[in-house]
Formats: C-alpha cells, structure tokens, sequence
C-alpha cells in the first residue's frame, strides 16, 4: 500500500502523482489527442460557469444522495473506466474498494489490469465497460462473462478514435512487461523508489494485460494486442448498438454522446442511459467540452433515459455546475487515478472525499438543501457558452 498523506484538492493530488510516477506512466495519463484542446476545454469551460451565492439563510444540512443508472449513491459522482491502471498495484480493485467505502459506483475498463470478477467481490455496484471488438459472438461471450460476475450493467464506449499523437509527445507503452522491458525500463523506475517499491513488494511488474477480453480463466491478451483487435474492427452500426442493448438486457449506457441526433438514435436504440463524454479529450480533437454540450442533449432526451456527464471533472462545484444542467451524475477520470497514484485506495477515497466536500459547500452556498433542487437557474451561464451539435432545425438552437 503506498504511503497516504491527506490532501485538499485533486490538483494537490496530480502534483503527488507526478513526483510519484515514472515520467512515461505520468505522461500516459496526462492529457489528450493531438494538440490537447478537448482536453483543455473541458476543464476550462467549468470555470467559465458561475454562482450567485446567498450570504443567509441557506438550510443546515445538504442531501447529496441521489440514484442514476438504476443505482442509488452517496452523492451524483461514479467511477469513469480507465484502462490499464498500472499507476498502483491494486489497481482497478483498489478503486473498487474505493468507491464502494463512498458509496458511489464503479465503471470497469474492459481493458482493465484486473478480472471483473474481483472487481464486482470489492464493489457489488460495478458497470462493465466494452468497446466493440471482435464482433457479435465476441461481444456476447463478454457480455455473459460479465453477467455472470455480477455486474450491474454495461457501459458501451463509442467516444475513441484513433490518435496520431500528441503534440508534446506520446509515452512509448511496452506491449508486455517481459524481463527485458524491465531491464530497459528500470532506470526509470529506480529514479521514482517508492512506486518501484510498490510493485517489488508484490513480486510482480505492473500488469500490461487485458483479462477481461475472453473467458475467465483464459489468457490475457496484451494491451496492444487488444488495442489491435479493436483498431482491425469496423466501428458499430446503430443496429449493433441496439443489439447490444437488446443482448444485455439489463441497464444499458452508451458513452459518448455529444450530439443530439446521436442522443435520439440511442433511445431509438434502446440504451438506458447516455454519457455525454468525449473520452476525456482522447477523441477527436477540437470536439466542444461536454459541459457546453449537456444541456442540448438532456432537452432533447432527458425526459426518456438518464443522462449523465464525463470530462474535465476537478472538483465538487463541476459536479452541482453538470448537476444543475442536467446530468444525472457526473463521472471522474484522472482526477481519482491522481489519488490511486498518490495513495492506493485511500487517495481514490481521499479525492471522493473532496468532491464531496465541494459538492455539500457549493449546495451550502447557493442555498439548496438538496441536490435533486438543483436547476439551470442556479449557474450563471455566459453568452455564447453552449453548443448545440446535430440539429438542423436552427430555431432549436440553444442560446
């Protein structure tokens, strides 16, 4: 377990992480495609909404439960999936154990370094997180694998295309953590002792495998090789979508919404939900931030599914801001692998903490004592803020 000391905001948390990390783990996380403007946008457009505060008279206490995705959670945050978590031993089990302490769910990659299995054992509430890979029977061989662990519901990924790189430079990533990537990659490691120290202590390198991807028990295919796999099959159709949807059975999220067309398709298709999301700014760049893009989405769908919110999340005031316009709960990328990294699960369950501070103070400070009060009202909102994408009626327009 690393070592944990308490901090006050997930920036603290990001600067630990780096002094922590080795540069090309660090940088692997860090930020977006390309030039890095989705990436940027989405945290920047939740400081360009604002708050009016009230300076009495606000309630004593502050609800922040709520339920989205057929779920019921301590507060309107879950766990966003993120692959390969080899910023701690424990990984994705780590922040499993995490969220369940919180009461808040988790989402599991599908290209996670642990089995789905002792996910769901350390988080009853986890979702199930495919890219559409392999086809049909390859789909629904996971889809029951996952089924059977226990999952409480799928979430199908649609928002990652193919980059060609960064602007500062992409991390090379090893296909496999063999003896002699070790060797060459040991200098790096030294140079950061405790989180090699993390790793020494277990006897085993980080784990670059993908064991979620065929039937329990089986082999792990690599990370790049199942990256392979997904590069090598054609993107879904909207009839795949609704035969996933169909094949589950169960709640159902189609992550990656950003248009209201697509919004309407995806009902048409049968999903439960849909997560506004542009894969943290690891799609194609210069699409808008989520948050400028929610409100469209959730009037023209959010009366028939849950909608909820992923992108650029920081802080507990971005959660009531993606709240009030809308999103049932908002989910949370970097920001909770910035604690995994600074201090296993207590650093996962130290970021939760701060969001969920900042949530019960920006609810205290607008005067709400619950966060189910929350509306567009409450957020200042500058000219020009939204975008409205795939619409051709320009009378539908959001101002």
């Amino acid at each position: 377990m690393a070592e944990h000391r308490w901090f006050e905001t997930v920036a603290v948390a990001q600067e630990r992480a780096k002094k922590r990390l080795p540069p090309s783990v660090y940088k692997a996380l860090l930020a977006g495609s390309e030039k890095g403007v989705t990436y940027a946008d989405n945290m920047a457009a939740f400081g360009e909404l604002g708050f009016a505060p009230h300076v009495a008279g606000q309630p004593a206490e502050r609800s922040l439960a709520t339920r989205a995705l057929d779920q019921d959670m301590s507060m309107p945050v879950m766990i966003s999936p993120t692959g390969v978590q080899a910023v701690h031993p424990e990984g994705e089990v780590a922040v499993a154990r995490a969220a369940a302490a919180r009461g808040v769910a988790m989402g599991l990659s599908s290209f996670a370094s642990k089995p789905v299995e002792e996910v769901v054992a350390a988080n009853p509430q986890t979702f199930f997180q495919m890219y559409w890979m392999g086809g049909r029977d390859a789909m629904a061989t996971r889809m029951e694998r996952a089924r059977a662990a226990g999952v409480v519901g799928v979430i199908a990924t649609t928002d990652w295309s193919f980059s060609n790189g960064r602007d500062w430079g992409s991390p090379i990533i090893p296909a496999r953590m063999d003896l002699r990537t070790m060797i060459t990659r040991s200098p790096e490691a030294i140079r950061r002792p405790r989180w090699f120290l993390d790793f020494a202590k277990t006897g085993r390198p980080p784990e670059l495998t993908a064991p979620n991807l065929g039937p329990e028990g089986s082999r792990a295919p690599g990370f790049f090789e199942a990256y392979g796999e997904w590069m090598q099959t054609p993107p879904p159709t909207w009839d795949d979508i609704a035969w996933m949807a169909e094949e589950w059975g169960g709640t159902f999220v189609l992550k990656g919404v950003c248009r209201v067309d697509d919004a309407r398709r995806a009902v048409d298709a049968g999903v439960s939900a849909i997560s506004v999301s542009n894969h943290g700014g690891n799609n194609l760049d210069s699409t808008p931030a989520t948050i400028r893009c929610l409100p469209a989405v959730v009037e023209a769908v959010g009366d028939q599914i849950d909608v909820v919110l992923d992108g650029g999340v920081r802080r507990g005031s971005d959660v009531v801001k993606a709240v009030a316009l809308g999103a049932k709960a908002a989910l949370i990328g970097r920001a909770y692998l910035w604690g995994l990294a600074a201090g296993g699960q207590p650093g996962v369950e130290n970021v939760l903490d701060v969001l969920r501070g900042g949530i019960d103070s920006a609810l205290r400070g607008i005067g709400k004592a619950d966060v189910h009060d929350l509306t567009p009202d409450d957020v200042l909102i500058p000219d020009g803020f939204l975008r409205t994408l795939g619409v051709s009626d320009p009378a539908y327009v959001m101002h």
